[in-house]
């Protein structure tokens, strides 16, 4: 076993020790599967015979999934619809060992509801035909908000990092974040941020971790999957951040980790290249950095480890996560 490999299974066997606090916006995700066989006579579109339904979490929901498949011990700081959707989410959590009594309940919010109809002959793949997304944003009440504050300040007493999964539901506020960033920070705790359309919103993170697209969305220009781009726009934005770290996900072409004082650190993909699904890929990368730092792993390490486990996830169908298990033996396969 060479150095690198000892340093980082020594960090994998810390994550059962961490409990880690995640605020943001969980999401129910519903598969719908069908046979398709014939064309309606009512009109030119396809009809499915229904063959079952699953559910998934994803957003913060599937974050909080990877950080227990880690080992890692969670607080949610959500909030989740009076329906049956939020129901579900519940029950879901339940069945894999989390508590889900600290989600605050809010009857004027729907539960955020993603329904993907799949459909094929048989015996082949399944592929999505539509999405239906049923949305609502949590409200602007002083109640909930207080609410929010509170899980918050516990979080920062209670837990070692914070994660802000943030998918424009505004369950995470924008007032609440300078309070809830210093809290963690006076005890040298990371705050890591995962926002889908609010990146530069959020100043002062430990570590940013977001893709290329999302980069470009910040920055307002193209950066063509061009390494030079990249590079030009990781240095831009974590500038414009002000944070200590930055990390931009790459799909095929890997990650690009940027530290302040230290030159950009390329990681290529990890594993195969033949992608089989990125769907929660994100939230896997994120866990995987967001727990490191909390060890007191440097970034380099941390991204070294996000890298190996969004290589692993990518290879499973849906938003899936990655045990420690899975990690070491990604780790000792390359090493």
């Amino acid at each position: 076993m060479n150095e690198e490999m000892r340093r980082l299974f020594t960090i994998v066997d810390k994550f059962p020790h961490l409990k880690i606090a995640i605020w943001g916006d969980i999401i129910l995700d519903e598969y719908i599967y069908g046979f398709t066989r014939r064309i309606s006579r009512e009109a030119p579109v396809l009809i499915l015979s229904y063959q079952k339904k699953e559910f998934a979490l994803g957003g913060a929901g599937n974050t909080l999934l990877n950080l227990q498949a880690l080992g890692v011990e969670t607080t949610a700081i959500s909030v989740l619809g009076d329906d049956e959707s939020g129901r579900t989410v519940r029950n879901i959590l339940a069945a894999h060992g989390i508590d889900a009594g600290p989600l605050i309940a809010d009857p004027k919010y729907p539960t955020p509801l993603k329904t993907r109809i799949l459909a094929g002959e048989e015996n082949t793949k399944k592929q999505q035909i539509l999405r239906i997304d049923r949305e609502g944003r949590v409200p602007e009440t002083s109640g909930l908000t207080k609410k929010l504050a509170q899980a918050l300040a516990r979080a920062a007493r209670d837990c070692d990092a914070l994660l802000i999964s943030d998918y424009h539901y505004a369950t995470v506020k924008t007032d609440l974040f300078p309070a809830a960033l210093a809290a963690f920070k006076k005890s040298g705790k990371p705050v890591s941020l995962d926002s889908r359309f609010r990146l530069l919103q959020f100043p002062g993170v430990t570590i940013a971790t977001p893709n290329e697209p999302e980069v470009e969305e910040a920055l307002k220009r193209p950066l063509g999957g061009e390494e030079g781009a990249v590079r030009k726009a990781g240095a831009a934005l974590l500038k414009k951040l002000r944070s200590p770290a930055l990390l931009i996900t790459r799909g095929s072409k890997g990650m690009a980790l940027f530290e302040k004082g230290r030159p950009p650190f390329l990681l290529p993909v990890s594993g195969p290249t033949d992608i089989v699904d990125v769907t929660g890929a994100g939230d896997t990368v994120i866990s995987v950095f967001t727990a490191a730092l909390a060890c007191g792993a440097d970034p380099r390490d941390a991204a070294r480890l996000a890298n190996y486990a969004g290589g692993i996830v990518v290879m499973k169908k849906g938003a899936a996560v990655v045990s420690p298990r899975e990690l070491k033996q990604a780790i000792a396969s390359e090493s």
